[in-house]
């Protein structure tokens, strides 16, 4: 039998405090904080979302990223009539474009930096449902 096990996708930064009110507004989440005042947790309504750890050499990931490197990133799912609101609310926040182009229709990506740098994108919902892979 296998051990329980879940997983959470930890953003390293300078502020956690910070980082972690960005996400819980963009994702309409909540900030729960622990005892170690360097990690800072993003719960939504399915339970932790991401987390964000204070580093404190932390330098920014750089965009577009150098040739061959490999770079993680948030996916974060919208309806496709929802994609211009979205981005609104997401650059309100503090998030800043870093790939501007027309990229209307259900095909729909858009990528932005968080306010420590992470890149992300907000990409349209509507033809991406797949099947469960066990």
């Amino acid at each position: 039998m296998a051990t329980a096990k879940t997983s959470v996708l930890v953003l390293d930064c300078s502020a956690p405090e910070e980082l972690a009110e960005f996400y819980a507004a963009l994702l309409g989440a909540s900030v729960r904080r622990g005892a170690d005042p360097d990690f800072v947790e993003v719960v939504g309504q399915d339970g932790v979302t991401i987390a964000v750890r204070r580093d404190h050499g932390y330098a920014p990931p750089s965009w577009p990223r150098p040739d061959d490197s490999q770079q993680a990133h948030l996916h974060i799912l919208v309806a496709e009539a929802d994609m211009d609101e979205a981005e609104r609310e997401a650059v309100s926040l503090g998030a800043r474009p870093v790939e501007a182009r027309d990229n209307s229709g259900p095909r729909d990506v858009r990528t932005y930096a968080d306010p420590a740098g992470h890149s992300f994108t907000l990409a349209a919902r509507e033809g991406r449902e797949g099947r469960e892979v066990r």
